[in-house]
């Protein structure tokens, strides 16, 4: 019996990777949602047998989705397949219905052992899959980096997370090619007045280089402090310590998660404080001179019941273009 599966991801290579790691064996007819708005309007026009579902989406997320079908009591069985591995996000999944949550990149004995389990799968079924709303579609180096970076991210938020015991909201990354004269109009945190404290660390590996640099909103400074349980020092600044911890947590495990899905190893230099309690445009102001082109992953993170905000930048820069899309081509082949 052919089982109905709908895949609801923003990402396009998240999309193919998810459907090429079904069984290929498995007896499914496959359709495709890019938001969670889609998914649902999907689900109120046809019977879906089970539903992989993405957290970190635009327009609707994974969690509004989960909440619409319990509301709305749709039948479906529901497999979270997200990068946010808080273990707070998995709570909350599993206390909204659904009925297992996998980490991506997806492992496929994991996956195939949950389908078993759920009797939704029995190895040696007829193979006759039938795609439909197929996710074909052209992809460019943006599309790859992009769904990279939210596994990375997805790592970094798990670290920051558990240490600070607070939930992490997700966004989705933004990756953009910037001339470098333009960073500091092209960041979303441009037009927050308030002042911004930054440190920056160059990173290097296998032909792929660049620099990391981490975004503080003073205004969470004294909140964020008390988190890391920092005590006043005579001998060193509260917000300094505050951005070297920071920076340690999120460079280190972002950088880690990019480099073990590209497969290399990213050497970190020494982190430099670029400048406290100034604006954007002066604490950028060491990139105005240079006209080099950059590949800009931006991840805005904030802290939920906190009143934390700061941006972690990733700029890679031209010369390791090349040396990306040879990296990256292997996940959707």
């Amino acid at each position: 019996m052919t089982t109905h599966v709908l895949i609801c991801d923003d990402s396009v290579v998240a999309r193919k990777q998810m459907a090429r790691a079904l069984p290929t064996d498995w007896d499914t007819q496959l359709h495709f949602a890019e938001h969670g708005q889609q998914a649902l309007a999907m689900l109120r026009q046809q019977s879906f047998d089970l539903l992989f579902l993405d957290l970190n989406m635009p327009e609707l997320d994974g969690f509004g989705v989960l909440e619409a079908i319990r509301r709305e009591g749709m039948e479906v069985l529901t497999l979270v397949v997200s990068a946010d591995i808080q273990p707070k996000a998995r709570e909350r999944v599993q206390a909204l219905g659904a009925m297992a949550f996998i980490a991506k990149p997806v492992d496929t004995g994991e996956l195939t052992a949950l389908l078993r389990q759920y009797g939704l799968y029995q190895p040696g079924e007829q193979h006759s899959s039938i795609i439909s709303s197929t996710p074909d579609a052209s992809l460019e180096l943006r599309d790859y980096l992009q769904e990279v970076a939210n596994i990375a991210m997805g790592r970094a938020s798990d670290l920051l997370a558990r240490l600070l015991d607070v939930f992490v909201r997700q966004p989705v990354p933004r990756v953009a090619h910037i001339a470098r004269t333009e960073l500091s109009m092209a960041i979303s945190a441009a037009d927050d007045d308030g002042g911004f404290s930054a440190v920056c660390q160059g990173f290097v590996g296998a032909g792929i280089s660049g620099e990391a640099l981490l975004l503080f909103s003073d205004s969470g400074m004294d909140e964020m402090a008390r988190l890391l349980h920092h005590m006043p020092s005579e001998t060193s600044a509260p917000d300094v310590e505050v951005l070297m911890d920071m920076s340690s947590i999120l460079f280190g495990a972002f950088l880690k998660g990019l480099g073990d899905q590209l497969d290399v190893r990213l050497g970190l230099g020494q982190p430099t404080v670029l400048g406290r309690h100034q604006p954007i445009t002066a604490l950028l102001e060491h990139h105005s001179n240079k006209h080099e082109q950059l590949l800009c992953i931006e991840i805005p993170y904030a802290l939920e019941q906190h009143q934390i905000h700061c941006n972690l930048l990733v700029l890679l820069t031209e010369a390791s273009v090349s040396r990306l899309e040879q990296n990256l081509a292997y996940l959707t082949e």
